[in-house]
């Protein structure tokens, strides 16, 4: 089953409850928290809550390391095939919405990406501005031009890639032909009150803050020119190590960039019609319309 919702609705919390009660294990289905550089920006379950219910896919690889929604389809659909044969229910819970449609519907197989030609990239996006890359994308793949957001970088960096790469438009590789699965899937969604989420989304970057976010981040600057690495709570501190803003202007931005993403994740979910929602923390509702579901299943 998958739980899905905007960053600080309470996935993490509402995933242990499920797993205990149902003998369940959890699969991190958020992109970020999988590499292992990165913990306190990425808000990884802490200690205490790992040892709760055995999790899969945190921080178990390298922001060095090449990996995208194709290879995380893959690496779950083993996972699950092994999780199945202890256990009835295997949960999926995070709010990354492709690698969560990447494992319910299947994406297509995309070329593995050649991390020289990434590099140069991210060195040209850097030195060139994204203007100049999407007018390259334009020429190469005027579908993709068309279709993708062209204001984020990453959409637009892995579209030329992938053309500059195998000489094939990107928009040739996207069939959308959706893959059978052979397990049965179940999906619930978290949502709150606006104001009630963007107060949480404050107080965790407050809390953040505290336990040391900057100075994770001076940790691994070094790396800054990694994709990875180019998301909200990392970059806005990359631009105060620079001196671009002072510390407070960042931490302002960082919970403005938060909020903006909560949205989208909200938008990206409220676009598929197979989810349930449910206001957390009522997990006794939640886990009472899942033992529906499966002994639906049953019959």
């Amino acid at each position: 089953m998958v739980i899905a919702g905007p960053t600080a609705v309470g996935k993490t919390t509402c995933g242990i409850q499920i797993a205990r009660h149902f003998d369940a294990e959890i699969i991190s289905a958020d992109s970020r928290q999988i590499y292992r550089e990165t913990s306190i920006g990425t808000a990884v379950p802490s200690a205490g809550e790992l040892a709760l219910v055995k999790h899969h896919f945190i921080q178990t690889i390298s922001i060095q390391e090449t990996y995208n929604a194709s290879t995380y389809e893959h690496q779950v659909l083993d996972t699950l095939q092994q999780l199945f044969e202890k256990h009835n229910l295997v949960i999926m819970a995070g709010g990354s919405g492709l690698y969560i449609d990447a494992v319910c519907k299947g994406i297509d197989d995309l070329p593995t990406t050649d991390p020289l030609l990434r590099k140069s990239l991210l060195s040209r996006l850097e030195k060139e501005g994204l203007a100049t890359l999407t007018l390259e994308l334009k020429k190469l793949d005027p579908v993709s031009y068309e279709r993708i957001d062209l204001k984020n970088h990453m959409r637009v960096l892995k579209a030329l890639e992938i053309s500059l790469q195998t000489g094939t438009p990107y928009s040739g590789f996207l069939k959308a032909v959706r893959k059978d699965r052979p397990f049965h899937i179940i999906r619930i969604a978290l949502d709150m009150d606006r104001e009630v989420l963007y107060d949480r989304i404050n107080k965790r970057v407050d809390q953040m803050m505290r336990d040391g976010l900057l100075e994770e981040v001076k940790r691994i600057q070094h790396l800054r020119g990694y994709t990875a690495l180019k998301t909200v709570g990392y970059r806005e501190l990359f631009d105060c190590l620079d001196g671009q803003v002072s510390l407070e202007e960042a931490v302002d931005l960082i919970k403005r960039h938060t909020r903006k993403f909560a949205r989208k994740q909200l938008t990206w979910f409220r676009k598929e019609n197979q989810y349930r929602w449910f206001a957390p923390p009522d997990h006794k509702e939640i886990i009472g319309w899942i033992e529906e579901q499966l002994m639906l299943q049953d019959r």
